[in-house]
């Protein structure tokens, strides 16, 4: 926790609090601005208020006088509509920001670094890759934003201190004064639309995250997809200009075929990284992460000997793809936070043979998507409601069971795996589902799952838990 010393003898109301709400709170308070506090929600307001924090209604407040009001990213900004607060706010003249924002301001000018990651998908990885990496480098980081830690229980700006925060277009929405020294943006597909109504939309705010780039800055853009092509053809702000992509071999920028990355410039490649036998990298969405880490790394000083040592050394994130254990040649992988088929379709593409364990709540479309990949699938092991809806989906193309519990369907699947002895087996639990009929949420699940693998004869456990 550090202070907002920049908002000193200032009027700011705060709406939403939650965690990173109740931290910007306690932040602004230490550096002596004037807080008011309210959030919609009765059970959130009383946590707030046994925590000292004031808290007044603020649809009964006149919001003139006010100087900010700080506004949660899960409250609508600009679509379906603004939130009521962000229309009292704008005819009050209050500027409408994020607690991002705030942090923004406060480490500018402190000789601070910000590398700042946004995307569709693959965020939370490339942040926690790229902090480890600077970490495993000796390097001063700090991983938080939407990943993690609120920024403001983040340690304090100081020089050469290194802040990796991943952000979702909500912040970015949010920080109009966001300059990263390393800005990332991975990939964009269309999602929520309900939030930034078009695509076109989506993709111009995530596009702010270069906006206040200038010289000296880097610009990482991954050009799969016809959203990244357009924004970095269009940069024109001075930053170093990145291009990464899994798909297609670039003249300059960094890239990743069949797992082999390529820092190529002019044509010439300057170094080479093979990535396929670092195991918390499985997959073409993880070498695109990948990439994308080691621009940023680059750009911050570190040497490819550091990078291919950091990347070796990164355990991976929990429940996405996680490795948890071994029996012999039979690997044991969590991919709990595979709530729907587009996730699990990414692990199913990177681990043969399988042994699939699969179901919860289903979600629209079940696993139609999925077929192709059940040539890699020895046998699909099924659990909760969508049980049935999958074995009808599966039909005669690959052994089914029908486990029903998670513990049924682990013992299941690690007994056969091991009688097959297979080289480079994986029984594999990716959903492609909710976790709502057995479990509160992915993560209880995949620690139900973990739990489970641990128990079983003859296991080595990859890590504690």
């Amino acid at each position: 926790m550090f202070a907002a010393k920049g908002f000193r003898g200032r009027k700011v109301l705060v709406f939403g609090l939650a965690r990173s709400g109740t931290a910007t709170i306690e932040a602004l308070r230490l550096g002596g601005a004037e807080v008011t506090a309210w959030d919609d929600s009765e059970t959130s307001r009383e946590k707030a208020k046994s925590q000292g924090i004031p808290l007044r209604d603020l649809d009964q407040l006149d919001f003139r006088g006010f100087d900010y009001l700080v506004l949660s990213p899960g409250v609508p900004l600009t679509h379906p509509e603004p939130h009521w607060t962000v229309k009292k706010a704008r005819a009050a003249g209050v500027e409408v920001v994020g607690d991002t924002e705030v942090f923004q301001r406060e480490i500018a000018g402190t000789d601070a670094q910000l590398i700042a990651i946004t995307g569709t998908n693959g965020k939370s990885t490339t942040t926690a890759l790229t902090g480890h990496l600077l970490k495993a480098a000796g390097l001063d980081a700090q991983t938080g934003g939407n990943i993690g830690k609120a920024v403001f229980l983040l340690d304090a700006p100081k020089p050469g201190r290194v802040y990796v925060l991943e952000l979702s277009s909500y912040q970015i929405d949010l920080m109009p004064s966001l300059k990263p020294d390393v800005g990332i943006l991975l990939n964009l597909t269309p999602d929520h639309l309900d939030r930034h109504g078009t695509i076109e939309h989506y993709a111009e705010v995530k596009a702010r995250i270069f906006a206040k780039q200038g010289p000296g800055n880097t610009a990482v853009i991954g050009v799969d997809d016809e959203w990244g092509v357009r924004i970095a053809a269009g940069l024109r702000t001075g930053a170093r200009v990145v291009p990464i992509s899994v798909e297609r071999e670039l003249e300059d920028g960094v890239f990743a075929i069949e797992g082999v990355l390529h820092e190529r410039r002019q044509g010439q490649d300057a170094q080479v990284l093979d990535l396929k036998g670092m195991r918390a990298l499985r997959g073409k969405h993880n070498w695109q992460n990948a990439c994308a880490a080691f621009a940023a790394a680059r750009a911050t000083g570190l040497s490819p000997k550091q990078i291919e040592d950091g990347m070796r050394s990164f355990p991976g994130l929990e429940h996405r793809m996680e490795e948890v254990g071994r029996a012999g040649e039979v690997l044991f992988i969590n991919d709990s936070k595979a709530t729907n088929a587009d996730a699990a379709a990414k692990a199913l593409a990177s681990f043969e043979p399988i042994y699939w364990i699969a179901g919860g709540i289903p979600k629209a479309g079940g696993i139609d998507s999925l077929k192709p990949f059940f040539p890699r699938i020895v046998k699909a092991y099924l659990i909760g409601q969508a049980a049935e809806e999958f074995a009808h989906t599966i039909g005669g193309a690959i052994p089914v069971e029908i486990n029903g519990t998670l513990d049924k369907a682990v013992a299941a699947a690690a007994r056969d795996a091991v009688k097959d002895g297979r080289k480079g087996a994986a029984v594999l639990l990716s959903p492609a589902c909710a976790s709502f009929d057995h479990y509160p949420n992915f993560e209880v699940r995949g620690d139900a799952f973990r739990k489970l693998v641990s128990e079983l004869q003859g296991i080595e456990m990859a890590r504690e838990g």
